[in-house]
C-alpha cells in the first residue's frame, strides 16, 4: 500500500475549537507553559518532579497484581504507519561455534522514531525555531555524534502514577476517527467519567483505539490523519504538572491544528514543557483492565535503553494495577 497522504481517511469536519491555530497564538501559548530554568538537572525536565514518594504512592495502587504491557510487537513490515520496518535476522544459528552447547543468536535494529514502534521521545528530540529544551541551541548540543544535552541516558528509568484517558470509553464509540481533536474540555470530562484526576507526577495515557481501528480496518498514513491532543489541552496538563504523555498514537491530532507547524504538541510538551513524550503504545488491553478493575490510575513502569546521546529509545512500558 502507499504512504500517500490520499491514502489516509478522511478527518471530520472541524468541531468547536477545531479553527487554525495562527502561529502568533502558538508562540504565546508556548511561552504560557515554558519550564526552562526551572530544574538543575535540565536534561532530566519534567522527571525531576518525580520523588521517591511519588514512587511509593504509585505502589499502593498495586491491589490485583495485573501486569498490562503496553509495548508494540516488534515490527518488520512495512506499510502505510511504518515506512521504517524494524529489522531482525539470525546472526548464529548454532553452525558456528564448535563446542557444546550450541548457540542460537539474533541481530536486531531500528530507526524507532515515527509510527511503526513504541518509543519514548528524550528532550533532544525536539527543537522549536532552533532551541531545545532549557533554552539550549540545537546546533550545538545535537551533531552526528548524538545529544550532548536532553539525551535519553540522562532520563533513566521512570516509576510513577499512570492515568489512562480512555476517550472511545468516554465517548461510547470503539476509537476516534483519524484527525479527531482532544480538546482542554475533553479531559476534564474524562476525568469525571472516569472518576480520575490528573495529579502532580502523572504520566498521562490518551487511548484514541488508533490500534483496535488499525487491526478492524487495516493501516492507514497515520502522518496524514490521526487522532490526537490539540493545543488548547496543554495548558491544563501544564498546570497540573505531568511527568510523562504518551498514548497511542504520537500524541499530535493531524492534520496540525497549528499554521506552518506538522507536530506543534511535541513542541509544547518537550520543549516548552519538558515533558518526554511515550508514542504508539498499545491500550487496547490496558483499556479492558482498566475497565475490569473499574479505575483508571495504576503504577507505570517506564525504562529506556541507556543509550548515552540518544534521542530516545523504543520502550516497553509495563502498567500494573
Amino acid at each position: 500500500m502507499s504512504s500517500d497522504p490520499a491514502d489516509a481517511p478522511t478527518p471530520p469536519p472541524p468541531g468547536p475549537g477545531d479553527a487554525a491555530v495562527p502561529r502568533q497564538e502558538f508562540d504565546a501559548l508556548f511561552e504560557a507553559v515554558r519550564t526552562w530554568g526551572r530544574w538543575a538537572a535540565a536534561d532530566r525536565g519534567a522527571w525531576n518532579r518525580v520523588t521517591p514518594d511519588h514512587v511509593r504512592r504509585a505502589a499502593a495502587l498495586v491491589r490485583s497484581g495485573t501486569v498490562v504491557p503496553l509495548g508494540r510487537p516488534w515490527d518488520t513490515r512495512p506499510g502505510p504507519d511504518n515506512a521504517r520496518p524494524a529489522l531482525h535476522y539470525m546472526s548464529d544459528l548454532g553452525d558456528v561455534e564448535a563446542p557444546e552447547p550450541s548457540a542460537y543468536k539474533d541481530f536486531l535494529g531500528v530507526d524507532y522514531h515515527g509510527k511503526g514502534v513504541s518509543h519514548l521521545d528524550a528532550l533532544s528530540h525536539i527543537a522549536y525555531r532552533g532551541r531545545l529544551y532549557d533554552g539550549r541551541p540545537a546546533r550545538e548540543a545535537v551533531d552526528a555524534g548524538g545529544a550532548r544535552f536532553g539525551s535519553v541516558a540522562a532520563l533513566g528509568p521512570l516509576v510513577t502514577r499512570g492515568v489512562l484517558l480512555d476517550l472511545p470509553a468516554v465517548l461510547g464509540v470503539d476509537w476516534l476517527e483519524p484527525g479527531h481533536a482532544v480538546h482542554v474540555h475533553d479531559i476534564l470530562a474524562a476525568e469525571e467519567a472516569l472518576d480520575v484526576s490528573i495529579g502532580d507526577g502523572d504520566a498521562v495515557l490518551l487511548r484514541t483505539g488508533r490500534f483496535r481501528r488499525r487491526r478492524e480496518t487495516g493501516p492507514w498514513n497515520t502522518d496524514a490523519a490521526s487522532a490526537g491532543w490539540h493545543v488548547d489541552a496543554m495548558p491544563l496538563l501544564a498546570e497540573r504538572a505531568i511527568a510523562l504523555l504518551g498514548g497511542d498514537g504520537d500524541s499530535d491530532v493531524r492534520p496540525s491544528p497549528v499554521e506552518g507547524l506538522h507536530s506543534p504538541v511535541h513542541a509544547l510538551a518537550i520543549t516548552a514543557m519538558g515533558v518526554p513524550l511515550l508514542d504508539n503504545l498499545d491500550l487496547e488491553a490496558l483499556s479492558a483492565a482498566c475497565a475490569e478493575a473499574g479505575r483508571y490510575a495504576f503504577l507505570l513502569a517506564v525504562a529506556p535503553l541507556n543509550v548515552p546521546g540518544g534521542t530516545g529509545s523504543p520502550v516497553d512500558p509495563v502498567a500494573v494495577l
